[in-house]
């Protein structure tokens, strides 16, 4: 069985092609999302999920999220005194989505589609393969997100022929590709994005205002315990606004609450340029596809962040037209993955579709131009394989040395649209040895491959010769060698991950912990106090009564967040 995971910034899903339909899978606590957190419990054993995200804003040092975007690179999250890599993180998530699939189809998964924002690097994506490895499952395909919410929304159309747009904005990237269906054909025409923006950067945009208007000191950002709670009533105030027009941002400081107010209008101001570096990628798509705006049926949306009103409005005035939402934004990308998973089962049902995908950037190497003058312009930028080809490709090309008394050519591989290298993404470097002694000054040829994975392959090798050099990643903190790879998996699998059967119990103990942290006074007390018999119910260890005092503890948590008009406290010195 071949499962389909949505890995996001946020929230993961995980999906199964069954029965001829895709299939969202629960996790222990009956959700369909499982928030992109981890957390190290002070047993040692990893929290995943809700349970993870509640201890965010009572043990942030213990606790990590959003760390999706340090994927490809060499940051280290530390928890408490473990340090571990974005990958790393994420393996603990997927293991966590493998084992929700294992209880859900009761067998063995082994295999998995892994989607990634359809921008993500060849470092990134290389590193999401690594996080499936560190998890213990084989990567069977990576798949753009934009692509895996055009297969959901593209079932029920086959058949038929139409052009759409999938506007993706998550918790932390923006997608947005232009497909074509026709005869059972899915493909996809243009793909653009931004790696480093979705609703996690409006949430920070309110949190910065907070700090603006109510003139906070700056060293507050320093205290992790202070920002998780700050950020977490300006998501909240974001999710009210995406209901009702007017929403407040609280927190209790050195004594005292502060609060701020926040509508519709100032929402809309406050995300402007967030907006404008959204109108980038889906214009560079429209011009590459040659596709007006009013040739599309229909633009499609995905990501949660897109529930925003402010980015239906958006969506709506750039397209002259309401944007079609009829797949959960947040599910859409997973049930995508699922039916690519169907499609690599060879399911009858799918026999007749066919999904075709693009590189969504430009791949090429460092050149030197020789300027009339005779001087050289060095760091100019060379495309082998230009943005929106249709993969999987392999395309090369012959450079030549700037001097025949070379010993060696330099070659450095690049991401990018800038025409100059320094504004370009460095992949890599390959040296390829030049012989000496040679009368004429022979050129290298340059082959780039890029497969349906989005993984590139170099190889070079001088004009007239049999030897071949493959690229190998020199000085790229992103990478991690097969060798650490299988270092890092036995690591992994030494720490233990909480139990499926209690982790509802410990989200409910997580969640009481982090509401008698914000509230005061008497209520605090007598919380504790509830707290205190529910974990002595626990410890008898009897059903019969864990259960419905579990029931009766989970509708008292409920009361008091809804009845105390809670707000986010927070004293560095508390009594």
């Amino acid at each position: 069985m071949i499962i389909g995971i949505d890995l996001g910034t946020t929230n993961s899903l995980v999906a199964v092609w069954k029965d001829g339909k895709a299939q969202l899978v629960p996790n222990s606590l009956g959700d369909m999302l499982t928030p992109s957190c981890v957390s190290l419990d002070e047993d040692g054993s990893v929290l995943v999920g809700k349970a993870a995200r509640e201890r965010l804003q009572t043990h942030p040092e213990r606790t990590a999220s959003v760390f999706k975007r340090y994927m490809g690179s060499d940051k280290k999250v530390r928890l408490e005194t473990r340090e571990f890599r974005a990958e790393e993180l994420s393996a603990f998530v997927l293991k966590s989505l493998k084992a929700d699939a294992e209880a859900f189809l009761g067998e063995t998964v082994t295999e998995a589609v892994i989607t990634v924002p359809a921008y993500f690097s060849d470092a990134q994506r290389k590193a999401t393969r690594t996080a499936g490895l560190l998890a213990g499952l084989t990567v069977e395909r990576l798949l753009n997100e934009p692509s895996a919410a055009a297969l959901a929304y593209g079932m029920h159309q086959m058949g038929s022929e139409s052009r759409f747009l999938v506007f993706d904005l998550g918790g932390g990237t923006f997608d947005v590709s232009i497909l074509e269906l026709f005869e059972g054909v899915m493909e996809v025409r243009a793909s653009a994005g931004d790696n480093y923006l979705g609703g996690e950067d409006i949430t920070n945009a309110i949190v910065d205002l907070f700090f603006q208007r109510n003139n906070l000191n700056s060293s507050l950002r320093n205290n992790p315990m202070f920002v998780q709670r700050l950020g977490a009533s300006a998501e909240a105030a974001k999710r009210s606004l995406s209901a009702g027009q007017a929403a407040s941002v609280q927190i209790h400081l050195d004594g005292k609450d502060i609060q701020m107010d926040l509508d519709e209008e100032e929402l809309d101001k406050l995300c402007a340029p967030l907006l404008k570096r959204m109108r980038e990628p889906v214009e560079r798509a429209l011009r590459d596809t040659n596709i007006r705006s009013n040739e599309l049926n229909s633009i499609v949306l995905a990501g949660g962040a897109t529930r925003m009103p402010v980015i239906k409005r958006l969506v709506t005035l750039m397209f002259g037209r309401f944007p079609t939402s009829d797949i959960n934004p947040d599910e859409v990308v997973a049930l995508g993955a699922a039916v690519q998973a169907g499609l690599k089962m060879k399911d009858a049902a799918l026999d007749e579709v066919v999904m075709t995908d693009v590189s969504p950037y430009s791949l090429g190497v460092e050149i030197s131009m020789r300027l009339a003058d005779g001087n050289n312009a060095d760091g100019h930028f060379s495309p082998v394989i230009e943005r929106n080809t249709a993969v999987p490709v392999s395309r090369v090309k012959r450079y030549f040395p700037m001097d025949m008394r070379q010993t060696k050519v330099d070659l450095r591989v690049y991401q990018g649209e800038s025409r100059l290298v320094k504004d370009n993404i460095l992949l890599g470097r390959l040296e390829v040895p030049l012989p000496a002694n040679e009368t004429e000054n022979k050129g290298v040829d340059v082959r780039f491959t890029y497969d349906v994975n989005g993984l590139l392959e170099v190889r070079a090798s001088l004009e007239g010769s049999k030897e071949s050099h493959t690229l190998v990643i020199q000085g790229n903190p992103g990478m991690l060698s097969d060798a650490e790879i299988a270092q890092r998996f036995n690591e992994l699998g030494k720490i233990k991950m909480h139990p499926r059967d209690t982790l509802e119990m410990r989200t409910l103990l997580a969640r009481a912990d982090r509401i008698y942290q914000q509230v005061r006074g008497d209520l605090r007390n007598w919380l504790g106090h509830q707290i205190a018999e529910f974990e002595g119910v626990l410890e008898s260890q009897n059903p019969r009564l864990i259960n419905p005092a579990k029931s009766k503890f989970s509708d008292m948590l409920n009361s008091v967040e809804r009845d105390s008009h809670l707000h986010s406290d927070f004293d560095p010195q508390p009594n």
